[in-house]
């Protein structure tokens, strides 16, 4: 970044009355402006700055007004504002992209350190930015910022996750090709991104849905093919029928897809799986290295749920109570309860059921089983919800005393985990226990709690005691007195010895769902034979393999895919046999394209290879990741199983993708005050509402409202208590801010300010938009401060205030305090302490009368993080020629960071009169300026006839004054 700045920054001069500021020099040639203007604005612009023939100069809209070739003219008022950062902003926006600023070269001196942060990869909603999205992306910014000026090498890239339902839908509703309304979103995400002064590589922007990136995506599956870690099976899935896709399970929600809200059912389906389980142990042992919080780190292990216990087998007993050739094998953690074990239970989808249904009880249970069918699994599993069953007719023998216990079926139960059948012990399990209440089902307790208090409470006690009641001198097993641990490892033996059961290490994680019914994913790269429907993988040569152009996205109302639409594409031959074929017509989720996405900034033109090897050895792992907590398991969970599977078979370095994770916090909605009204329309304070019963909400505007205490009341009648609450930002709530409007009243330093200012990274907060005023009041005193104040009709005059002199040492102190503290908290994001430290210098810094450049530069470079455009126009007025962008940070020096000073006692005339504070050096002149100045002193001194100063340093400062001047005090 040595080119001089002036060679790429057209200078504008305008008429009185408006800015001076820079602008592209094609504007010159604006049909706005007449020959004549145009040579009016130039002789203007030569005149007024000085600039030589070699600075090209140009002019453009913003006059007072601006006449038409036609001769008419149009009024443009000139607002006044803190400063001109409407202005100031877009002109470096123009320059950092011309100039590539921020590109981070492809060769690299690897001996310096780098610095890899990444914001997670969104989504380009139709909708754009709000002013929640900005939050993370600020502070991966400012971070990205700072390390440059430490001089690491920063890679910070942005691209898009575009694949995915929405835009599909979208294209349903529309007739619009999802690639038409994905690049239109793309291209106003972008632009809103960089008018925020993001400083992304946008030479590295990548995005899912290009052949050139989803050619890499494909490759991934087929090294997982070949590995045995993706592979076909019948699962039951979230089907919805109107979206004509499977859903997962956090996309549906109370049985109805969360887009659009359409029934979803449970049903069997033939779907590519990829077997993330075979990865469970390293997911989790991994977990325990990494800098990640370690709320995310406690989702991740729970959502991978591996617990030691036994799966036994109960032989099912026919209506005469013999045994069947049939056994249910149930998991259970807690083998010493076998001897509860009053009833089982197996999943709706289990299957065994139907050879487990008698016929008087087929018909109640094929209702059950399609009552189930439209619930979600998250639904199934919900602690609170009330639990619900049907008996199937039959029973099973329990393999520990003997006795015929009956089977059930109920939801509370899922097939994918375990075996899909449980052993009920309703003593020693809560679900087991309601349930047992609800049907009149014996409750045996096995299990005597330590603490006798707990015995009788008429509760399933679900932890660990001694065993009673729990032996059988005929089939060998007695385990009364043992402890539980013992007790469990004594069935774990006796079943295995009998062989009706063994030792079991089992995962709540379920194999990755790895299909989708849509048209806008990735193709998955494999075929499938005619006749014999083998599975044949699609040769890496011929990779990538596109998707087809489609006119209908409708789903087929079939279960088939809108791919299987597309019937010329579809039907192929198997090169290698040249026997006749068919694609694969379900495409990948929109989890694929994400799980690696990160790896592909590392090189993303690479046609030869995923990722260049030395490279990607030189950038892995990403350093800080940061994003949204709802992201806390799935992605990073897939992503750090494709990692590990790379990491396998050597495309990778490192064991992990992200070494350190940030979730920022939500930025809630306004507040919003609610009232309540009786049915004859009288206010009711809230506290009442629910007393009433029915009662009627209305809105009441801010300015109508009052805080009392802890509370909000109305204005007009404050015994009138107000509900105050802030929802997440959504559309239906109408309480969306949009970035663009803050930036067009505020400027984007602003914004970004705020944001950080508002509070923690981490934690979750409010908007408010009187609130962005104090930063933005803020950073127009700075700018006042360095470039002086304004003429009375608004504008600035060129370069700064500051002065070449040597500074004070309390200027040396203030700065060096000011660095100290921001350096340490931007290394702790701790971004809005960062910000209250520069105010603080900010506010020293008025008391000065000069301002040594050499203070207010480094001033400079700390705030060019943060706002990143009026630190780079203070550094151009300042006298520099190049961006700051790679200037060193300024480092605190310790020396200036001691606190030197002392209390010096005063005295008048030999008697104690008050105190000052003085540096340790220093000197009678000065301790005496001091002491003149004090508020209580100066009554002594001013104006009074001086005989004689005894100062002993760090000791004492002793004025003897005229003996005049004593006879005058005393009278």
């Amino acid at each position: 970044m040595n080119t001089n700045l002036l060679t790429h920054l057209q200078v504008q001069a305008l008429p009185p009355r408006s800015h001076a500021f820079l602008v592209p020099a094609q504007r010159i040639g604006s049909r706005k402006f007449t020959t004549k203007r145009r040579a009016f604005c130039l002789q203007l612009c030569n005149k007024n700055f000085g600039y030589g023939s070699g600075i090209r100069s140009s002019v453009t809209r913003g006059v007072d007004e601006v006449e038409e070739e036609d001769g008419q003219k149009e009024k443009q008022p000139v607002a006044k504002r803190a400063y001109p950062f409407h202005k100031i902003e877009p002109k470096w926006q123009r320059y950092w992209e011309e100039n590539r600023t921020f590109r981070t070269p492809d060769e690299i001196d690897t001996s310096k350190p780098k610095f890899y942060v990444l914001d997670m990869f969104p989504y380009p909603s139709g909708a754009g930015l709000h002013v929640g999205h900005p939050l993370g992306y600020t502070a991966t910014d400012i971070l990205a910022r700072f390390k440059r000026m430490q001089g690491y090498n920063v890679l910070h890239p942005m691209g898009w996750d575009a694949f995915g339902l929405p835009a599909e839908q979208y294209a349903i509703e529309t007739g619009t090709h999802p690639k038409i309304t994905t690049l239109r979103n793309i291209n106003r995400f972008r632009s809103q991104l960089k008018s925020l002064g993001f400083s992304y590589d946008w030479d590295r922007e990548i995005s899912t849905t290009e052949p050139n990136y989803y050619k890499w995506t494909q490759w991934i599956f087929l090294q997982l093919l070949k590995r045995g870690l993706a592979y076909q099976a019948e699962v039951p899935v979230n089907w919805c029928p109107a979206l004509g896709t499977v859903l997962a399970n956090e996309e549906v929600v109370d049985g109805v897809s969360e887009r659009g809200g359409h029934p979803v059912i449970r049903k069997p389906m033939r779907q590519w799986m990829l077997k993330i389980t075979a990865y469970a142990d390293r997911l989790l042992e991994d977990l325990d290295d990494l800098d990640w919080p370690e709320s995310v780190k406690e989702m991740q292990r729970n959502w991978i749920g591996r617990s030691e216990g036994a799966e036994m087998e109960f032989c099912v007993l026919d209506s005469d109570g013999r045994e069947r050739e049939i056994k249910v094998t149930v998991f259970t953690t807690r083998p010493d309860t076998i001897f509860g074990a009053t009833y089982l239970v197996v999943a709706p989808e289990h299957c065994l059921l139907s050879s487990l249904v008698s016929t008087a009880q087929s018909k109640y249970v094929e209702e059950y089983k399609d009552l189930a069918s439209r619930k979600s699994d998250l639904e199934r599993t919900e602690l609170q919800k009330e639990k619900t069953g049907v008996f199937t007719g039959c029973y099973a023998r329990n393999p520990a005393n003997g006795e015929a216990i009956p089977i059930w079926v109920a939801d509370y139960v899922l097939g994918s985990y375990g075996t899909g059948a449980i052993m009920a012990v309703p003593g020693h399990d809560t679900r087991d226990h309601e349930f047992a209440l609800k049907y009149d089902i014996p409750i045996r307790c096995v299990v005597a709690p330590d603490d006798k208090s707990l015995s009788d409470s008429g509760k399933a006690f679900s932890g660990q005691g001694t065993i009673i009641n729990s032996s059988n001198s005929t089939l060998g097993l007695d385990i009364n007195g043992l402890c539980s641990k013992e007790a469990a490892s004594k069935v774990i033996e006796w079943v295995e010895k009998t062989g009706n059961g063994k030792k079991k290490v089992n995962y709540k994680l379920r194999d990755w769902l790895f299909a989708r019914q849509r048209y806008w994913g990735e193709p998955i790269p494999v075929i499938f034979l005619d006749g014999t429907g083998e599975t044949v993988p699609l040769l890496e040569t011929e990779l990538p393999l596109t998707l087809p152009e489609l006119d209908d996205f409708t789903p087929t109302g079939t279960g088939e895919p809108p791919l299987s639409k597309a019937v010329s594409w579809v039907k192929t031959t198997d090169p290698s046999s040249g026997k006749a074929a068919k694609r694969e017509t379900s495409t990948m989720p929109q989890w694929a394209g994400s799980c690696w996405y990160y790896l592909r900034f590392m090189d993303p033109n690479n046609s030869k290879e995923l990722v260049d090897k030395e490279k990607e050895r030189y950038w892995s792992p990403v350093d800080v990741y940061v994003g949204g907590a709802e992201h806390a398991v799935l992605h990073l969970l897939y992503s750090r199983f494709w990692h590990k599977v790379l990491y396998d078979i050597g495309v990778v370095s490192t064991k992990e993708p992200f070494q350190c994770v940030i979730n920022q916090g939500l930025i809630l909605g306004e507040v919003q005050y609610m009232a309540f009204r009786d049915l004859e329309g009288n206010f009711i304070s809230a506290e009442f509402a629910d007393m009433l019963g029915e009662s009627n909400q209305e809105r009441i505007p801010e300015e109508k409202v009052v805080k009392s205490g802890d509370s909000f009341v109305l204005k007009e009648n404050p015994k009138i208590r107000l509900l105050a609450r802030a929802h997440k930002m959504s559309k239906s709530r109408g309480n969306v801010v949009n970035p663009d409007d803050v930036v067009s009243e505020y400027g984007a330093d602003s914004l970004r300010l705020y944001e950080m200012f508002m509070g923690p990274l981490r934690d979750s907060k409010t908007w408010n938009t009187s609130g962005i005023e104090g930063v933005h009041r803020f950073l127009g005193r700075t700018w006042r401060l360095i470039v002086g104040s304004p003429s009375p009709d608004g504008t600035f005059k060129d370069g700064t205030v500051a002065v070449d002199e040597e500074p004070t040492l309390e200027q040396l102190r203030s700065l060096h305090r000011c660095i100290a503290k921001v350096t340490e908290e931007i290394e702790g994001t701790r971004f809005n302490t960062g910000i209250s430290a520069m105010m603080e210098f900010l506010n020293a810094a008025y008391k000065w009368d000069k301002h040594p450049r050499l203070i207010i530069e480094a001033f400079v470079l700390l705030l060019s993080p943060y706002a990143p455009h009026m630190a780079e126009e203070l550094w151009l007025r300042l006298g520099h020629s190049t961006s700051l962008t790679y200037e060193p940070l300024p480092k605190a020096n310790p020396d200036y960071l001691r606190d030197s000073t002392i209390v010096l006692p005063v005295q008048i005339n030999g008697k104690t009169r008050g105190t000052i504070q003085v540096e340790e050096a220093c000197t009678e002149e000065d301790a005496f300026k001091l002491a003149s100045e004090d508020e209580k002193l100066s009554k002594y001194l001013v104006g009074k006839s001086i005989k004689k100063k005894i100062y002993v340093p760090g000791k004492i400062l002793n004025v003897i004054l005229d003996r005049q001047n004593v006879e005058v005090g005393v009278r």
